[in-house]
């Protein structure tokens, strides 16, 4: 599989491994974060090609040329990604723990609509839980970051 872009073995007795510890504990990409570890929370979210899942639920040895991308791996030598800019624009972060998976579910609306109304935004973070309420915060981020996109800025 590619992680990032760039090819990656799993070796033999990782195969049976979640995605999520395959991530953290092997290759020590540590933004995904451990949730509630039955794919609920939101909080694992990473992009298999490109649509977003739960990291946690996922057989790293069913993963076969397979295209993952992380939190890690949304920046380019450009800059942040727009919804990671939108982000700090917006102030969303409280305790953050939460945030690389909302992130992430946010990429991965926006790829599907660009510009999407209240409802789809409501449909595509539905599965993300922040314990710290900031759902306001990370609405407007979203539709930040779509302007952002919209204007070729990052």
């Amino acid at each position: 599989m590619k992680v990032n872009g760039k090819p990656v073995s799993v070796p033999g007795g990782w195969r049976d491994s979640s995605l999520l510890e395959f991530l953290r504990d092997y290759l020590g990409m540590t933004g995904a974060k451990f949730g509630c570890g039955i794919g609920m929370c939101g909080a694992c979210t990473v992009h298999l090609d490109g649509e977003a899942v739960r990291a946690c639920v996922l057989p790293v040895g069913s993963l076969e040329g397979r295209q993952v991308t992380t939190i890690e791996g949304l920046a380019t030598d450009d800059g942040l990604h727009p919804v990671q800019q939108a982000w700090i624009d917006q102030c969303v972060p409280q305790c953050g723990y939460c945030q690389p998976g909302q992130i992430m579910s946010a990429c991965a609306l926006l790829e599907k609509h660009p510009q999407p109304t209240e409802d789809e935004v409501e449909a595509a973070m539905r599965g993300n839980i922040c314990r710290c309420g900031t759902y306001p915060r990370i609405r407007q981020a979203i539709q930040h970051a779509s302007l952002i996109a919209r204007e070729g800025r990052s």
